[in-house]
């Protein structure tokens, strides 16, 4: 007789062996020869070789299913049980970044989201632009869970300038926290599609996941971290150098931004359109740029996006032309 022992890592124990072990007795009853017993994050098993590498295998794929899709059911736990091969459908799985709450898929749903997804896995730096809608928020922090769930990094840090509409934050109610999280709530909820809510309540309680306003950056070196800067056209050129400057070892950083929403000071020059343009051609740097093709909200958002667009660009002729007369 040999003894195995098989790590579940930082899934809770309720999660994988069920209430009551709920699971963890189902799965005993389809493999009566061996001694299974579950001591924390650890299942310790007994018996002869051969069953041993049959349940060893059986539990990898619970595991590989429980961190893709954030949940396993018992019919989920008999099905893999019971089956030799899960085969899955290519053309769904080729979009699929990761899957979320209750198995709910997050995918890289228009050209230029894939197009980020695939400038990932060879650059460590990305700016991504566009519209608001375009998804290029939501698709990075899709990237730093799915780099967080494959031990990649070893956490995610999203950060944000809290440039604040006609308000200071010194005078709104609250500690700090409260009075920045109304500008970090985007991230918040992309994170909450992500992750199940009492996981995602861990990793912010230990860090592990970190959301933070751009002023928080300053002094701090990043490593093994998946970093976002989420609505980069609202920082100067100051601030996103420190903020650029803070990337370490084995960390990725991707800054997203808007261009037709910048609402720095009106002399003030947009840290994001400065970077770009002195970084784009660095080897590891890569630039996606979304358009009102990628908005993938209600579709009035895009038709919105396009009227804007074209006022501003009234607005820019209008302008020239009146520079041009009083000069």
């Amino acid at each position: 007789m040999i003894e195995k022992r098989i790590s579940i890592g930082n899934i809770d124990p309720i999660d994988f062996y069920g209430v009551n072990n709920s699971k963890f007795n189902l799965l005993k009853e389809y493999f009566p020869k061996l001694k299974i017993t579950a001591r924390g994050d650890e299942i310790i098993i007994q018996g002869e070789i051969n069953d041993i590498e049959i349940l060893n295998h059986k539990v990898t794929a619970l595991l590989e299913h429980y961190h893709r899709y954030n949940m396993l059911t018992i019919a989920n736990l008999k099905r893999i049980i019971l089956e030799d091969n899960i085969v899955e459908n290519p053309e769904d799985a080729e979009s699929v970044i990761l899957f979320g709450n209750a198995g709910k898929a997050i995918r890289a749903r228009t050209p230029n989201q894939r197009k980020l997804v695939e400038l990932a896995r060879n650059n460590d730096l990305l700016f991504a632009t566009g519209p608001a809608g375009s998804g290029k928020t939501y698709t990075a922090i899709a990237l730093a869970v799915k780099a967080l769930r494959n031990r990649e990094v070893k956490k995610i840090v999203l950060s944000r300038p809290a440039v604040e509409a006609g308000e200071s934050l010194g005078f709104l109610p609250g500690d700090m926290k409260e009075k920045v999280d109304p500008y970090l709530q985007p991230l918040y909820d992309a994170l909450s599609d992500m992750i199940p809510p009492k996981k995602l309540e861990e990793y912010l309680a230990s860090e592990v996941i970190q959301i933070a306003p751009l002023a928080y950056m300053r002094g701090r070196t990043l490593n093994d971290s998946f970093v976002i800067l989420d609505e980069a056209q609202n920082t100067t050129r100051n601030q996103l150098k420190m903020f650029l400057t803070r990337m370490g070892v084995s960390a990725k950083f991707v800054i997203t931004g808007d261009m037709s929403q910048i609402d720095l000071p009106r002399r003030s020059e947009s840290g994001l359109v400065h970077a770009i343009d002195i970084l784009k051609d660095i080897k590891g740097i890569a630039v996606v740029e979304f358009n009102s093709e990628d908005i993938v909200r209600h579709r009035l958002v895009k038709e919105i996006v396009k009227a804007y667009s074209t006022e501003d660009r009234k607005d820019r002729k209008t302008a020239e032309t009146r520079e041009k007369i009083e000069h």
